[in-house]
């Protein structure tokens, strides 16, 4: 492979590789991956992303390097979409080599978000949550099926509670879960999905403050798996349930801007995930403690997804080769190497 041809993953390739390797085998890779990237978090250029925000959405810069290797995703939030029959969030990444600054995989992250998004999850609640097998899942749109499969292959969950304000979505949402080993129920209601659940994902798109869960819908013991919240103004959950739960985040000074805990003060307690993962800080204390995994996507995570697609592209070969560098014979005539393109 020559350094001016960059593997691209298109929507396509993604999608026969995510079907050749399975879904499940997939997001185990993948929280595989970002685990052992949370443990030598140190090591990683860390920023919150840089946002643009609007009325109607948000469009985000998610940048990162370990040294060796540099990442950026590119990412939009606009719920309003969804009623012009377009998706809610859509996104492309790339990774570069640090030494020479040039590009080595160019790839649409829309679906890769969405697996890393689950596996992120899964992979938090697996040091976070009590072992249960039923999971409530509130918000049955794009992601819901991704964080259903995603419980199942990690942290052995068997049955899900699905609910959303769209009867539509939650048998779209059942419908695919159909045959997968998982006993899907269909609710009527957030408090009828969440009877008997050991953990609670939240998964809603509204640009809002909302109040998806009330501290009295939130019982001793249960694992929140808060995915929803994703910019300023957004929240899911009642600020009464923050404040009686053991919070972990991935990065705090961006969770603290579009996570749950912006309802917080600023200097509210959390415990960073890769502390637990690194052995630095407890996860669940006891059986009783409500655990809350503020999640909103952190670039280290996108990183660890990209980095896992272009080592599986020497296997699968699901990728086209872009020529996206100039490569003049003499690197100080860019110009004639224009001239003799005639």
């Amino acid at each position: 492979m020559t350094l001016n041809l960059v593997p691209f993953v298109s929507v396509a390739n993604m999608m026969k590789l995510v079907l050749h390797l399975g879904v499940e085998r997939v997001m185990v890779d993948l929280a595989a991956e970002i685990e052992a990237d949370f443990r030598r978090w140190p090591q990683f250029d860390k920023t919150p992303r840089v946002a643009s925000h609007s009325d109607v959405g948000v469009i985000e810069l998610m940048p990162t390097s370990d040294g060796e290797t540099y990442g950026f995703k590119y990412v939009n939030g606009h719920p309003a979409n969804l009623k012009r029959g377009l998706q809610t969030v859509t996104a492309f990444g790339l990774l570069a080599d640090v030494e020479t600054g040039y590009p080595l995989l160019l790839s649409e992250m829309t679906i890769l978000t969405a697996l890393r998004t689950a596996a992120t999850s899964a992979m938090a609640a697996k040091w976070l949550a009590p072992k249960t097998a039923t999971m409530a899942l509130i918000g049955n749109g794009a992601q819901a099926e991704f964080q259903a499969l995603a419980f199942k292959a990690i942290c052995g969950v068997t049955e899900v509670r699905l609910y959303d304000l769209d009867p539509k979505a939650t048998a779209k949402c059942a419908a695919n879960l159909a045959g997968r080993g998982l006993t899907v129920t269909s609710c009527r209601t957030a408090e009828e999905a969440i009877l008997g659940a050991g953990i609670i994902t939240t998964v809603t798109a509204d640009k809002a403050n909302a109040t998806i869960l009330t501290d009295n819908m939130v019982g001793a013991g249960v694992h929140i798996n808060g995915v929803g919240g994703d910019c300023p103004g957004k929240t899911e959950l009642a600020r009464d349930i923050l404040l009686r739960a053991a919070i972990f985040v991935e990065y705090p000074a961006q969770t603290r801007i579009e996570g749950e805990i912006q309802q917080l003060a600023p200097d509210h307690p959390v415990t960073e995930l890769w502390q637990v993962i690194a052995g630095d800080a407890p996860g669940r204390r006891d059986a009783a403690q409500v655990t809350l995994f503020d999640s909103v996507g952190f670039a280290i995570e996108d990183f660890s997804a990209l980095r896992y697609i272009r080592a599986r592209l020497h296997e699968t070969g699901f990728c086209d080769q872009l020529d996206m560098i100039a490569d003049p014979d003499d690197p100080r005539d860019l110009f004639g190497m224009i001239l003799r393109a005639r």
